[in-house]
């Protein structure tokens, strides 16, 4: 029975560490810089199963979402940690690509294309997503042409909410199912920033000196959804723990019983809101992405 569906992932709200940009080699594959060791270690860390296909049972939980229920829709997903994706399993990217290109985006310019399966209102949603990316940050997102290699492709599969971390190379998908990953403009704006190079809050290598981890409430087999990070293969971009982000997972992920599994520690609001970024998100994405006036310092 698919009762580990019924909640969601948690990783963590840290950036990928700083590396230089990378020049696109041929289509085969990209040269692997050391500098992406770091990123590589703390991927492989999750083990095999990031990379896979989209999971349409995943789909079906979707579509009896609820709001009111006190999760977030990526929370349902069957992937690694909930909403982590990597498709495209045996070809450059499982073998290299993944190493060397999943870094920020060049110039902090990300080519894009919507699949014709959304409707009129779903598509501006997501475009008020990116919109929140624009008024906020240096980062802009732009229509693919047909020289762009590297772009997102976002698509409505009945496989949930998903996406990869970082620049991964070529057509990188980005699932939105709708209506359940479109009901707040947080959850499109949350796989965004995964896409941006950011992991979950919550799995930061401080988070007990924040939250305190219910193990005792949590689904049989995902306990490792909740696994810490390592100091050494993060960034938390000069941000403390951020109990606001938009990339923290809400208070009941995972649970079994219908309990808390994360318990704040001197905090009494909400956890894993999806209204927008936070002071804390903003500050993360002008960071890694050394915006300066609205301008962008990365060297292409």
């Amino acid at each position: 029975m698919a009762v580990a569906a019924a909640t969601l992932a948690l990783l963590l709200g840290l950036a990928l560490p700083e590396w230089s940009p990378l020049t696109p080699a041929p289509v085969d594959g990209y040269p692997v810089p050391a500098e992406a060791n770091a990123f590589w270690k703390m991927v492989t860390s999750l083990g095999a199963t990031i990379y896979g296909e989209p999971n349409e049972a995943t789909g079906e939980l979707l579509k009896l979402y609820k709001p009111e229920s006190g999760v977030n829709p990526e929370e349902l997903g069957e992937y690694t940690q909930g909403d982590i994706l990597f498709t495209n399993k045996g070809n450059a990217l499982s073998r290299n690509g993944l190493k060397a290109a999943s870094a920020r985006w060049p110039g902090a310019v990300v080519p894009f294309e919507i699949s014709y399966g959304f409707s009129p209102s779903d598509r501006q949603m997501i475009l008020n997503a990116m919109e929140e990316y624009h008024k906020h940050t240096c980062i802009r997102f732009v229509p693919r042409r047909g020289t762009d290699y590297d772009y997102l492709y976002i698509t409505n599969g009945n496989s949930g909410c998903w996406s990869s971390v970082g620049r991964v190379g070529g057509r990188q998908e980005v699932n939105l199912q709708s209506p359940g990953c479109l009901t707040k403009i947080g959850t499109p704006m949350h796989e965004l920033m995964h896409a941006m190079g950011f992991m979950h809050e919550q799995n930061r290598w401080e988070r007990d000196d924040y939250v305190t981890i219910n193990w005792q409430h949590i689904q049989s087999g995902r306990n490792n959804n909740f696994d810490k990070a390592d100091a050494s293969m993060t960034d938390g971009q000069g941000v403390n723990y951020d109990y606001r982000s938009v990339m923290h997972y809400s208070a009941k992920a995972f649970s079994r019983d219908g309990s808390d599994t994360i318990t704040p520690r001197g905090y009494s609001g909400d956890l894993g809101q999806r209204d927008g970024f936070s002071a804390g998100d903003i500050k993360k994405l002008q960071s890694m992405y050394k915006c300066v006036g609205g301008k962008t310092m990365l060297q292409d």
